[in-house]
C-alpha cells in the first residue's frame, strides 16, 4: 500500500521528450525496433507493465498541482532486461508529485538488445536527461541546481552510477544540452545494484550489462561503489535484510566508500520487506516508511522545503 501522502494531491502526467534528436548513440541494424510492454497485474485497475525494446529513450514529466521547484529523476530497475515502469516509475511520481516535486520517469534503452558499447548505453542516456532537465529548468518550473535521481535494483546502479560517473564523456557532444552538468544534486538508491565483482552481485544485471564473461577491469569500472569520488553527491540508501535477490551487502559497500570518501550518506537496512516492493508495502511493515525517510533526507541537503504537505 502507498503511503497516506500519495493520495495528497493529484498527479498531472506531461509529455514525453525524446533524449536524443537523432538516432541514439550505439545504433546498428540489430537495435529494438519495436517497444514490447507486458503487463504483469491481474487487476486492470492497477497495471504492473514491463517495458522492454526501446529504441527511442525518453523521459515522461509528472508535474505536480503546486510545485516547490524541486525535481526527480526516476529510474526504474528490471535487472537491465526490463523497466519495472509502474512500480517503480508512475507509482513514484505520484507520491513525488503530492509532495510538489516534479517527477521524470527515465524510458532508458536496455544494454543487451543490440546496441554498441552496451555497457554505457543506460548511462549516456542517463547523463542525457539529466542534462535535459537543466537545460528545460524553468520550463518545468524547477531549480536546475535542486535535481535529484531516484533509482531502484538495477535502476539503482545506474542512478548511483551516475551520481559516480556524471562528468565521464561516454558519446559525442551533440548541442548545447551537453554543456550542462549531468551530476544529480542527490541519489536515492533504492535496494540498489552496486557491485558486480563481489560474490554478492546480482549476477543478472551484472551480465544483462555487461554481457557473460565481463573482465575483471570492466566489472570494477562498472562498481559504482569503486566510482565514488569527492564529486559525489549527497546519497540515500534503502536496503532490506530478505532481500534473495540483491543482497543489503550491496547497499554496505556503498555506505563504507562513501564514508572512506567523506561524502554524506544515509544508509537504511530494515528486517523484511524482499525486493522489488516500490511504494507498495502495507503500513505494517516497517519498511514502507522510506519515502519519508527519503524526502527528510533530501530536505537536509535543500533539495526539497523541510516542511511538506
Amino acid at each position: 500500500m502507498a503511503p497516506a501522502f500519495a493520495r495528497a494531491a493529484k498527479p498531472r502526467m506531461g509529455e514525453t521528450i525524446e533524449l536524443w534528436p537523432g538516432p541514439p548513440p550505439g545504433q546498428n541494424p540489430d537495435a529494438p525496433t519495436k517497444r514490447r510492454v507486458e503487463n504483469q497485474s491481474r487487476n486492470p485497475n492497477t497495471p504492473d507493465r514491463w517495458i522492454s525494446g526501446i529504441d527511442r529513450p525518453s523521459i515522461q514529466v509528472w508535474r505536480p498541482s503546486k510545485p516547490n521547484g524541486a525535481g526527480v529523476l526516476l529510474v526504474p530497475g528490471g535487472s537491465y532486461a526490463f523497466l519495472a515502469y509502474d512500480n517503480e516509475g508512475v507509482s513514484q511520481a505520484e507520491w513525488l508529485n503530492a509532495l510538489g516535486i516534479t517527477a521524470f520517469i527515465l524510458s532508458y534503452r536496455l544494454p543487451g538488445e543490440g546496441w554498441h558499447n552496451r555497457g554505457v548505453v543506460p548511462l549516456q542516456d542517463a547523463q542525457r536527461a539529466m542534462r535535459i532537465i537543466r537545460h528545460n529548468a524553468t520550463k518545468f518550473g524547477i531549480d536546475a541546481r535542486r535535481v535529484a535521481v531516484l533509482g531502484f535494483s538495477a535502476g539503482g546502479h545506474l542512478a548511483g552510477s551516475l551520481a559516480t560517473r556524471f562528468d565521464e564523456r561516454i558519446y559525442a557532444h551533440i548541442d548545447g544540452v551537453d554543456d550542462l552538468s549531468a551530476r544529480p544534486d542527490l541519489a536515492g538508491l533504492i535496494y540498489p545494484v552496486i557491485s558486480l565483482e563481489a560474490d554478492f552481485t546480482h549476477a543478472g544485471s551484472r551480465d544483462n550489462l555487461l554481457g557473460q564473461g565481463a573482465s575483471p577491469q570492466a566489472l570494477n569500472m562498472a562498481s559504482v561503489n569503486r566510482r565514488v569520488t569527492a564529486g559525489t553527491p549527497p546519497v540515500f540508501l534503502l536496503s532490506t535484510g530478505d532481500d534473495g535477490a540483491v543482497p543489503s551487502a550491496n547497499s554496505i559497500a556503498m555506505y563504507d566508500a562513501m564514508r572512506a570518501a567523506r561524502r554524506p550518506v544515509a544508509l537504511h537496512i530494515f528486517e523484511s520487506g524482499g525486493h522489488g516492493f516500490g511504494v507498495r508495502l502495507p503500513s505494517s511493515q516497517p519498511a514502507s516508511i522510506w519515502p519519508k525517510l527519503f524526502t527528510a533526507f533530501a530536505a537536509s541537503h535543500g533539495l526539497i522545503p523541510a516542511s511538506l504537505p
